[in-house]
């Protein structure tokens, strides 16, 4: 059955790897992706058409906007049914202090609240998709049942890191833990201690994965049934765009010294994250609703990225962020 895949942070990185893996493996998948312009739309198709909507993922109206075109594309049925949504975009600034256009800090901006809001606006255009059991398939000793029908979820992937872990395992001394605190303090800037610092820009992106991965727990307690909703976790992966808004000897690092690493367990190479990522994107890895995969597996996240409590807190306080305007 044809469909539709939503995917954001597919121009670049592990987002094409994944993008031009799914196009490949699943024939009736249109992919639309979000982006700042028409790059999306270059992805080596094969012949396969990838349409696109520009957003601006920093700006909470962008991405109001571009939901909003999306869900009247499906309904006028220029797209087939929606079957996927991949929150694949990331940002990280080299300080806790750059604002968006609504106010709020981008690092929380982009890697939490536009997930949410494109979440929730296209929620209830999300359909299963039909199959069938084989004729033959033999259920019991002495029945078959056949043609009978079931559905598939439909899936939607939100990236995290393992940055949200905190340790030295996982962080390899780079990255600093999260530091978790109230939704309203972390929406704005400057919440961490020296704001102006890396060390700030870089735990407020750790935080904001622990954020995304208490709300993928939320979704799955609150989605409807028929949508499936899973966190991926890439690992380290140099050599990707992460750290375009480092200094100059950081993104040196990441370009040039860090993709060595991928030798090692301790890094993943872009490929095989994006291959990791169609996998879970495409059900290939099998990972029930609300669960975190670790690449190729199905893993727990954090001991700190269990808790109810905030998880509900969060939701309560990104459903105020992404209302619509008065």
């Amino acid at each position: 059955m044809e469909h539709t895949i939503v995917m954001t942070g597919a121009s670049r990185g592990i987002g094409r790897v994944a993008a031009e893996q799914i196009l490949r493996r699943s024939p009736d998948a249109h992919l639309l992706v979000v982006t700042r312009g028409s790059s999306g739309s270059r992805l080596a198709t094969g012949g396969r058409t990838v349409s696109y909507v520009p957003a601006d993922l920093g700006s909470l109206r962008s991405v109001r906007s571009a939901a909003t075109e999306i869900r009247a594309r499906l309904d006028e049925g220029e797209l087939p049914p929606l079957r996927g949504f991949v929150g694949n975009a990331g940002v990280q600034y080299a300080n806790a202090l750059t604002e968006g256009p609504d106010g709020l800090e981008s690092t929380f901006t982009v890697n939490v609240l536009a997930n949410h809001l494109f979440v929730r606006l296209l929620q209830d255009r999300f359909l299963p998709q039909d199959r069938f059991l084989s004729q033959d398939r033999f259920l019991s000793q002495d029945s078959f049942l056949p043609q009978e029908r079931f559905a598939a979820p439909a899936r939607i992937v939100i990236t995290v890191s393992d940055t949200h872990f905190g340790d030295l395992r996982h962080n390899l001394g780079m990255v600093p833990g999260p530091d978790w605190k109230s939704p309203d303090v972390l929406a704005r800037t400057g919440a961490f201690p020296r704001p102006d610092t890396t060390a700030a820009g870089r735990t407020a992106y750790s935080t904001s994965k622990l954020a995304a991965i208490y709300l993928v727990h939320e979704y799955a307690r609150r989605l409807p049934a028929g949508i499936d909703v899973v966190a991926y976790n890439p690992g380290f992966v140099p050599g990707t765009g992460l750290a375009r808004n480092a200094d100059p000897v950081s993104r040196f690092a990441m370009r040039r010294v860090l993709p060595a690493m991928t030798l090692t367990p301790f890094a993943t190479t872009r490929g095989a994250a994006g291959r990791y990522l169609a996998d879970v994107a495409l059900g290939t890895t099998r990972a029930p609703t609300g669960s975190y995969v670790d690449r190729g597996r199905e893993a727990r996240s954090s001991e700190e990225s269990y808790d109810p409590r905030r998880e509900g807190e969060l939701w309560d306080a990104a459903e105020r962020f992404t209302a619509p305007p008065p």
